[in-house]
């Protein structure tokens, strides 16, 4: 397919406002499907994995193909709720156009929020599309008010919906001026007929504004508009084109997906004003040096990153890509620059959910899948040996929940390790940690549902049975205030050569963060050199272990400044000894306390429940920092323990109807409160880390 007649288009939003229904649709008027299937009964070909029928929601990206007058369109049905907005984050990485779908009973949510602001920061066009017109409670002006807010003027309306609610069957297109009836068949026609008489005012107001929309951005068009000029119809087109592949204007389009209402057009509009891969013509890179360069879609040399791993039942690994530049086909010889190892690609598939077609090549701009490759994961390039580029990779979310897993066969801790390593590698936003300090495995994602998600394939894909318990705390010790000197000696005698170590070190606190300093002041050889290292090393293992509940103890200078020794019974096991005993015994002289990990968190919520949220962190023993607009909705700055943030995810869906979102970051450690203190502190004892 010639590179100018595709279309790569992800199709993103709020969780259930109609995105995959849209897709069946478009695949049906595509011909890619006989039928339309539906959410309810499983039938649909985004939504093919087990999960997503039972959950009847898209977990997964589904990459889908059609052609439609003469070009190719590359489809990406991706997930709307904020637990897998790591799949819209990749879709995004390769699509050139954000199909942005919005309820027209809801108008703008948080989801909506999300894929507007993914669009925004890897420069997509966007196109809207109000969906469910045929709600009872539709109110298209209102969605259109609220997108305006948010985005500026440069939403403009091309399509206006006629008799909204359950007698929904058309609108008026603005680029044919004309009332587009679909029929109430499913098929997806309709006919043109005038517009009604009542409605003509309200179309001309739209139609001025939509014109306006397009000459603002056109020089030549303005001077036009400007002198009362006549401008016609294939003038306002390209105007259109041009500010729309530019992201410049944002239109917005009209559905009821169910009904296949409205897709035709969806369709006409993506392949005559959307971009094709030759508009966004270079992507970011670096060479064999790590020199950033620019890779061009009209580069003869073959180059393709790598967005997605799917694991497919009785098939394997199918590893999802797409071309920026070269022609890739099947047999070829690649080269992946971050493993420094060679790849075949095998048989090229387009894909339609789980349905694989066979081709030969894919052009440059192109998306497809190959299966089983041995080096190659999310995220990574591959490209010709002779001709080394390594395409930018994806940023994936930080993860915002954290779960301790458990296995409950012994034999199953090697299992365990090689299954949680290829998950990730499949899914990158999912991360796991093996903690010694804390002896339990930590898995880490986007939300509850998420983690369950990699539970579930973990105990059915590896037949490895686990549990899940809350993960423990990395809690911290520090001291508050210095001691000048402390001294310790080991002695032991029991027969034959004995034991020696004469210490006398001072003890401080440090800036926060700066760990651990050990300052020998020894002068005049009162301890040799040779037994100087063990000291240090007595002290530091004792701090690694914790004095006061068992935490390793950090922000703690050590200065060891006098000391005696003994000709015969000194060694270094006896210093190492000394210097333990008097850290230990010091500490406990310094203001001990305890720290705690605080989390810096940013939480996107609608106003009206900004107060429960306030209310819920300040219960967290959390402080809120600040709140900034952002859009129609707020977004609340905050600092909370990690020890209080255990299923926050939940807790903040349900306090906001499932409109509220976060994410989180690591910021510091602060003192535990000495209440809260003792009680972690009872309970280390009771553990036996006394």
């Amino acid at each position: 397919m010639d590179s100018q007649k595709i279309r790569n288009v992800a199709i993103i939003g709020h969780g259930s406002v109609g995105k995959t229904s849209l897709s069946e649709a478009m695949l049906f008027m595509g011909k890619e499907i006989n039928r339309m299937g539906n959410i309810a009964d499983g039938s649909t070909v985004s939504d093919y994995h087990e999960d997503e029928i039972e959950k009847q929601i898209s977990i997964d990206s589904a990459l889908l193909h059609l052609n439609w007058n003469d070009h190719k369109l590359n489809l990406i049905d991706a997930p709307g709720y904020s637990d897998f907005i790591s799949e819209v984050v990749s879709s995004a990485r390769v699509a050139d156009t954000a199909l942005i779908v919005v309820q027209a009973d809801h108008g703008v949510e948080v989801g909506t929020e999300k894929a507007c602001s993914l669009a925004d920061e890897v420069a997509m066009a966007k196109v809207f599309v109000i969906n469910r017109l045929d709600a009872e409670r539709s109110n298209f002006e209102k969605c259109v008010s609220m997108l305006r807010e948010s985005y500026g003027e440069n939403v403009a309306v091309i399509q206006i919906p006629v008799h909204e609610g359950e007698n929904f069957v058309g609108y008026v297109d603005l680029l044919k001026m004309k009332y587009l009836v679909y029929d109430t068949d499913g098929s997806g026609n309709y006919t043109e007929e005038a517009i009604p008489e009542d409605i003509k005012p309200k179309i001309a107001d739209y139609r001025v504004h939509f014109v306006e929309a397009i000459v603002e951005h056109d020089d030549t068009l303005m001077e036009k508009y400007l002198s009362d000029e006549l401008i016609s119809e294939d003038e306002l087109k390209h105007g259109l084109h041009e500010a729309v592949r530019k992201s410049e204007l944002f239109p917005v389009l009209c559905a009821c997906a169910t009904k296949n209402i409205g897709t035709k057009r969806i369709l006409d509009v993506l392949v005559n004003y959307a971009p094709s891969p030759l508009i966004h013509d270079t992507a970011e890179a670096t060479d064999a040096d790590g020199n950033p360069i620019q890779v061009k879609t009209t580069d003869d040399y073959v180059s393709m990153i790598f967005f997605k791993t799917l694991w497919v039942k009785n098939f394997g690994e199918l590893s999802f890509f797409r071309v920026y530049s070269g022609n890739v086909h099947s047999g070829i010889e690649l080269y992946n620059p971050k493993h420094n190892a060679s790849e075949r690609i095998g048989t090229i598939y387009t894909m339609n959910g789980k349905n694989r077609t066979d081709v030969s090549e894919l052009s440059p701009g192109d998306i497809g899948a190959v299966a089983k490759l041995k080096h190659t994961h999310t995220g990574e390039t591959l490209c010709e040996k002779k001709h080394i580029v390594n395409l930018q990779g994806i940023n994936f979310p930080v993860p915002v929940i954290r779960e301790a897993i458990v296995t409950k066969s012994k034999g199953d801790e090697d299992k365990i390790s090689s299954a949680l390593s290829t998950l990730h590698l499949e899914d990158p936003s999912f991360k796991y940690v093996v903690d010694d300090e804390l002896k339990q495995t930590i898995v880490s994602g986007q939300g509850e549902m998420h983690l369950g998600i990699i539970i579930d394939r973990i105990q059915h894909r590896f037949g490895i049975e686990i549990g899940v318990e809350a993960p423990k705390i990395p809690y911290r010790e520090t001291i508050t205030k210095s001691l000048e000197t402390i001294q310790r000696r080991f002695k032991k005698q029991s027969g034959g050569r004995g034991q020696f170590g004469d210490v006398h070190i001072k003890i401080e606190p440090l800036e926060r963060g700066k760990i651990f300093e050990f300052e020998n002041k020894i002068v005049g050889g009162v301890i040799p050199g040779k037994f100087i290292p063990a000291v240090e090393k007595g002290v530091k293992e004792t701090l690694d272990n914790g004095i006061l509940a068992g935490f390793p103890a950090v922000d703690v200078k050590v200065t060891l400044h006098y000391g005696s020794y003994h000709n015969v019974d000194s060694s270094e096991l006896s210093f190492k000894m000394a210097g333990s005993m008097a850290i230990k015994d010091g500490f406990m002289e310094c203001g001990p306390v305890l720290l705690e990990p605080i989390w810096e968190i940013e939480i996107l919520c609608p106003e009206d429940y900004m107060g429960d949220v306030m209310g819920d962190i300040s219960s967290r023993r959390g402080r809120v920092l600040g709140m900034e607009t952002s859009g129609h909705f707020q977004v609340i700055k905050a600092q909370v323990p990690l020890a209080e943030l255990y299923k926050y995810s939940n807790s903040l869906r349900s306090m906001t109807q499932g409109k509220g979102s976060h994410r989180r970051k690591f910021s510091h450690y602060e003192v535990v409160p000495s209440d809260t203190a003792k009680t972690i502190i009872a309970d280390r004892k009771a553990e036996g880390n006394d």
